[in-house]
This record gives C-alpha cells, sequence and structure tokens, in this order.
C-alpha cells in the first residue's frame, strides 16, 4: 500500500503526508458538517465502510433502492468500500479453521 501511495504521490508531485492529511481533513471537516446540521447520512456511510452495519440496514437508513445508489454514495462521501461486518468474518474464519483441522 505503501508503495502504491508513493506512486500516485509522485505522480501528483506532493508526498504521501500530503495525501493523507487531505483525506484525513476531508473525513472530518465532512463528519462535523454533517454533525454540525443534524444529518446522520455521512455517519451511517461511516458505519457501513467500517463493517458496523450490512448494506441493507444502510440502505433503509437512507431511503435508497439499490447497491449502486450505495456505491456511488460512498464514492461521493470519499470513504472506502466497506469490509465484512466483524461477526461474518469471525464466523468465515471459524468455518476456515474447521476445515484446517
Amino acid at each position: 500500500m505503501l508503495k502504491r501511495a508513493k506512486i500516485l504521490a509522485a505522480k501528483n508531485d506532493t508526498s504521501v503526508n500530503a495525501l493523507f492529511n487531505a483525506e484525513l481533513r476531508y473525513l472530518v471537516e465532512t463528519f462535523e458538517a454533517a454533525e454540525a446540521s443534524g444529518n446522520r447520512n455521512f455517519m451511517t456511510l461511516l458505519d457501513f465502510s467500517l463493517g458496523r452495519i450490512d448494506d441493507r440496514k444502510t440502505m433503509d437508513a437512507l431511503g435508497i433502492d439499490t447497491d449502486e445508489d450505495l456505491f456511488l454514495l460512498m464514492a461521493g462521501a470519499h470513504l472506502p468500500m466497506p469490509r465484512l461486518a466483524e461477526a461474518d468474518t469471525r464466523r468465515m474464519a471459524e468455518i476456515l479453521s474447521t476445515l484446517h483441522k
């Protein structure tokens, strides 16, 4: 990941630190603006991105009907695509460990 970040930084005539700072600033400012206005949509998308809630709960909370709309919102919010929920990851790891025995 670091190598890829260095390449991206070099292509944009900047540093990895500057890229990181810009993304972190965007995340914090967007969160603060949403919080100040009482808009929970960003927090819902962040929870989805972190695997705290699944796609169906996210879509219900946001009032959207398609996965495409959800992923467009994620891209617009500059959030990384979601990981599996912790419970799902744990369940998959348990299944895999039983196959190894």
